[in-house]
């Protein structure tokens, strides 16, 4: 089912194969469809000719259609009752329910996206923010695949000369130049694979969520500035030290970006073998974490026990302004944003959310196409070190086109496709060999 499940007025039932065509007639025998063309259409179960429902029919012919195969699409009424219904006469059809991410994989089988415009399907349908929607959507479109395809294509221009170069060094037709081209062009590539890399996971951040630990000493307002933050009880608050074990988690709208928070345990030296998982934890998160955000009392000097987790950019806030006379914490490097306020009342949390909302914003500033997945980052880390390793002044042709081989393989691992044909197709086209 296209749509999703549970009452609605309106659900979506699709059909995609061969015989999609086929089973709009049984449903609707007489109707003569119309490509792209909403039908009213009294749907009626072929078993027995008892009415199913009053909804629409549409077909989307191959190769036309989102999966690439005929795509009928039924729009009926979304309640329980006609759904099921219609599902047993489909059934009594020969037709099976779809597997989770089966129309999207068909596309993909038949030619009509690649893999990182699947992804960028799903991440659209799982987006909670602004940011999210627009990166997602331009996956869709294949801003992403349309890098990756350029760079093959270049990749194979250049197989293609060091093929020619290694098989047919006898032809005439064969550049004089074909090392230094080679050299330059995969030295470029290789330039351009790396200033995608070096992008801060921007693209990770946006899709994931910029990744905040809220860190600090055990009672000094951790879990109240969570539960501020986030506007409702998230995380138990108590007077009693190391209440916090686990990570508690609460993502954040802030500009639609979102912001992923995390409340830890307190930081200290415990017996207690649970608490002492807790702290572990708690500096594992802060280590991994974009941004850490450290809770003190600022009646009392602050512990520098996690000053070595600090970078810059972190904030250090001062907590429970409310209470008390100021003392004259110690504070960790000037690299480091220090905030005061209270969690219990409110003071100095737009500040705090200014910061967040700020950092946030540069991740996205950038225009450039973007890596979203860690899986694109692996394969294009090792496509980037193939190509740079070809690229090197003196390196043996017939080593340089296995690079490149290697290269063009790691790439493939992101879209989904390369055909070893197409080597051959280039060398044949761009030298007259074998004449």
């Amino acid at each position: 089912m296209a749509s999703a499940g549970g009452r609605a007025g309106v659900a979506i039932v699709r059909l995609s194969g061969p015989g999609a065509l086929a089973t709009l007639g049984a449903l609707a025998p007489g109707l003569s469809v119309k490509p792209r063309f909403a039908h009213r259409v009294r749907f009626a179960d072929p078993a027995d000719g008892t009415v199913l429902d009053d909804g629409l029919a549409l077909l989307f012919p191959a190769p036309a259609s989102f999966t690439g195969e005929d795509v009928v699409e039924l729009h009926v009424h979304g309640g329980p009752a006609v759904l099921e219904r219609l599902f047993t006469a489909l059934a009594g059809l020969g037709l099976r329910a779809a597997g989770p991410g089966e129309f999207s994989r068909r596309a993909f089988a038949n030619g009509k996206i690649d893999l990182t415009a699947a992804e960028g399907l799903a991440d659209l349908i799982a987006a909670d923010s602004e940011a999210q929607r627009v990166q997602a959507l331009a996956q869709v479109g294949g801003v992403w695949g349309a890098v990756i395809t350029d760079w093959q294509a270049r990749l194979l221009d250049v197989l293609a000369l060091l093929e020619a170069s290694i098989d047919f060094v006898d032809e005439d037709d064969i550049p004089d130049s074909v090392t230094e081209s080679v050299a330059e062009r995969l030295a470029a590539l290789a330039d351009e694979m790396a200033a995608h890399l070096a992008d801060e996971r921007r693209g990770e951040i946006i899709r994931d969520g910029l990744r905040v630990a809220i860190v600090g000493p055990p009672n000094v307002g951790k879990s109240t500035l969570l539960n501020a933050l986030a506007g409702r009880e998230a995380a138990i608050v108590s007077d009693i030290p190391g209440t916090t074990r686990d990570i508690v988690e609460v993502r954040l709208d802030l500009d639609g970006y979102v912001v992923v928070l995390a409340d830890t345990a307190g930081q200290r030296a415990s017996d207690d073998p649970i608490e002492q998982e807790g702290v572990r934890r708690a500096r594992a998160r802060a280590e991994t974490s974009d941004l850490r955000i450290f809770v003190s009392d600022h009646r009392t000097r602050v512990g520098l026990e996690t000053d070595e987790l600090t970078q810059p950019g972190d904030v250090l806030f001062l907590n429970k302004a409310d209470l008390g006379v100021p003392g004259q914490p110690d504070l960790p490097p000037s690299k480091s944003i220090t905030l005061m306020g209270s969690a219990l009342t409110g003071a100095g949390l737009s500040e705090l959310l200014t910061v967040l909302t700020d950092r946030v914003r540069e991740t996205a500033s950038q225009t450039a196409v973007l890596v979203t997945r860690q899986r694109h980052r692996e394969n294009l880390s090792y496509s980037h070190a193939s190509t740079q390793r070809a690229s090197q002044p003196g390196h043996p042709p017939d080593l340089a086109a296995e690079d490149v081989r290697l290269a063009l393989r790691a790439l493939a691992r992101i879209v989904g496709r390369f055909d070893v044909e197409e080597v051959l197709d280039l060398i044949f086209s761009s030298f007259c060999i074998g004449k």
